[in-house]
């Protein structure tokens, strides 16, 4: 007998919600896109993750109870604290040194 899989039901679970919310978005005028660009954009992380995340099967089964659990991953995860901004300003200083580099190694030609 095959085992149940839990994951696989969860990924198409938040699937379908995700095309649920992208349908709804795509109804709407542009700035209402744009104010949702935000969440859509981390939804869909969320969801790549699951595409590369086994979690228990208590995990799963205890997320597909949810009538909505991308939606509720997605709130737990706007209220966590992250260093967003500071990676962004760690790839902005490393693309400039990048370039100062290059422009040395040019000069020194």
């Amino acid at each position: 007998m095959q085992e149940r899989d839990y994951n696989a039901e969860l990924r198409a679970k938040m699937t379908a919600e995700q095309e649920k919310y992208r349908d709804w978005l795509l109804t709407e005028q542009p700035d209402e896109i744009l104010r949702h660009v935000h969440d859509y954009t981390v939804r869909e992380d969320i969801l790549c993750e699951m595409n590369c995340t086994d979690l228990s099967p208590k995990r799963a089964r205890a997320l597909l109870k949810s009538p909505c659990p991308l939606a509720d991953v997605f709130k737990d995860y706007e209220k966590l604290e992250t260093d967003y901004g500071q990676t962004i300003r760690d790839s902005i200083a490393d693309r400039a040194d990048k370039l100062i580099e290059r422009e040395k190694a040019l000069e020194a030609r």
